[in-house]
């Protein structure tokens, strides 16, 4: 699976907290109904999937989905964490674009299915993708934004560095 999320965590990489704050401003915003409980429980159900040796997965994230706030302080500081451990995943491959990055190619988020599917979620619609030629661009998208990510230690001194910024703009009381 190869996921490109440009501005949030996505939800396989996202804590309980980030996820109920995101999954909860969309219940608000679409005024549709509230199954928070149950949309976070399915999210972090399908997070178990990053332990099986059968998937492979390769996640490029822009810097700013470590600075934009969801929910507050707390969740974000846990969010940070939790992306800072998904590093060392054996199966997981964490790249982050940096925010200077050159917009060579601007893409909606999107999640590639080996190279059989492509979703990308719209704001209000889904779209999903089985043309080969189509595939096709998403992954030449795919390939030139993780040439422009970062992994290992320079995407954990991003994370660490947006970390250390959150600590001290909006301390947490302990």
């Amino acid at each position: 699976m190869r996921n490109y999320q440009p501005y949030i965590v996505t939800g396989l990489l996202q804590t309980a907290q980030y996820a109920r704050a995101i999954l909860q401003n969309v219940i608000e915003f679409y005024d549709v109904p509230d199954d928070l409980d149950e949309g976070v429980s399915k999210r972090m159900e399908r997070q178990q999937a990053l332990y099986r040796r059968d998937k492979r997965f390769h996640f490029l994230i822009g810097e700013q989905s470590l600075y934009t706030t969801v929910g507050d302080t707390e969740v974000m500081v846990g969010q940070l964490e939790r992306l800072l451990s998904v590093i060392g995943l054996p199966r997981v491959m964490l790249g982050i674009i940096p925010l200077t990055a050159e917009a060579k190619v601007l893409m909606n988020n999107f999640v590639m299915f080996d190279n059989r599917l492509v979703k990308e979620e719209g704001s209000t619609a889904g779209l999903a993708i089985t043309q080969p030629r189509e595939i096709a661009l998403y992954g030449r998208a795919f390939n030139i934004f993780a040439s422009q990510s970062v992994t290992g230690p320079p995407a954990r001194a991003l994370i660490q560095a947006a970390l250390d910024r959150r600590r001290s703009i909006h301390p947490t009381p302990r």
